[in-house]
């Protein structure tokens, strides 16, 4: 999760569509564009390689590219999402992936519903999986059949009713790794056997301020390990980080914040390598 990004797509918000109907707090239009490029920018500027699709005509989640499809070392897996204003991206963006050059490695099906918000890396052969609204017991089933094929282990994370299932809810929102040894945690909402494993395995974390969880403030993106990219709208959350040794890049995300995603959300990282 936070080994040097050199390759990510990202899909550019489309303007038209019914926010409201998606759970958006309706943005926008243009100041949304001009904030998605300003992202992409700051990206680039940082050294990575950045593909931007564009988001078909309606699809208005579509920009959070990291939840339709999910990418392991061999390869995409084209997930099913339990959001109804959600089921027709995994196609899409699967093609998308396809084009850049990665190849389909397996596919969730039947009654098997996940987003890629609640899947994160501990490690090269270790993936925690969130358990939740969005994320369902037949996935996690699934999930660990096609990652055992490459080695690896789906640890399990049970995530609180919170909100209800109209309001996102992924593992992603209350853990964000930043380098190797170190995680923004959002410790009141965390798994506990989640916040178990970073303790085992020597993790620091920076708490994620109570008041700007709502504000991305523990959706924290690694360009490289110890060099992110957040919003601009979580300060302290930041300082945190900066006081914990974290550079830190921020982007304007004001109307990108009213569909509740993030940096993470709105990237679907291709390669990441170890310096």
């Amino acid at each position: 999760m936070s080994a040097d990004l050199r390759r990510v797509l990202v899909v550019r918000p489309t303007a038209t569509g019914d926010f409201a109907a998606a759970g958006w707090r309706t943005p926008d239009p243009n100041a949304l564009l001009r904030e998605h490029d300003g992202f992409v920018s700051l990206l680039e500027d940082l050294g990575v390689e950045v593909i931007v699709a564009q988001a078909p005509d309606g699809l208005v989640d579509a920009c959070f590219a990291y939840d339709p499809v999910f990418i392991t070392g061999a390869g995409a897996i084209e997930l099913r999402q339990a959001k109804p204003a959600r089921r027709d991206e995994p196609a899409f963006l699967l093609a998308e992936v396809e084009e850049a050059g990665v190849p389909v490695v397996g596919r969730l099906s039947g009654a098997a519903t996940a987003d890629g918000g609640d899947m994160c890396w501990l490690d090269e052969t270790t993936l925690a999986v969130g358990r939740g609204y969005r994320t369902n017991a037949a996935a996690h089933v699934q999930l660990g059949e096609i990652l055992g094929r490459e080695g690896v282990t789906v640890e399990r994370a049970d995530l609180p009713h919170h909100l209800g299932a109209a309001h996102v809810m992924h593992l992603m929102s209350v853990v964000s790794p930043v380098a190797p040894d170190l995680a923004v945690v959002f410790e009141p909402l965390a798994p506990v056997p989640l916040l178990e494993v970073l303790a085992e395995r020597g993790y620091r974390t920076v708490a994620a301020d109570p008041d700007e969880l709502d504000l991305q403030g523990c959706n924290v993106l690694a360009v490289r390990p110890g060099v992110v990219v957040m919003t601009d709208s979580a300060p302290r959350t930041r300082v945190a980080l900066e006081k914990a040794g974290v550079e830190v890049h921020t982007y304007r995300a004001t109307e990108i914040n009213k569909g509740d995603g993030g940096p993470t959300c709105l990237t679907r990282p291709l390669l990441r390598t170890s310096s």
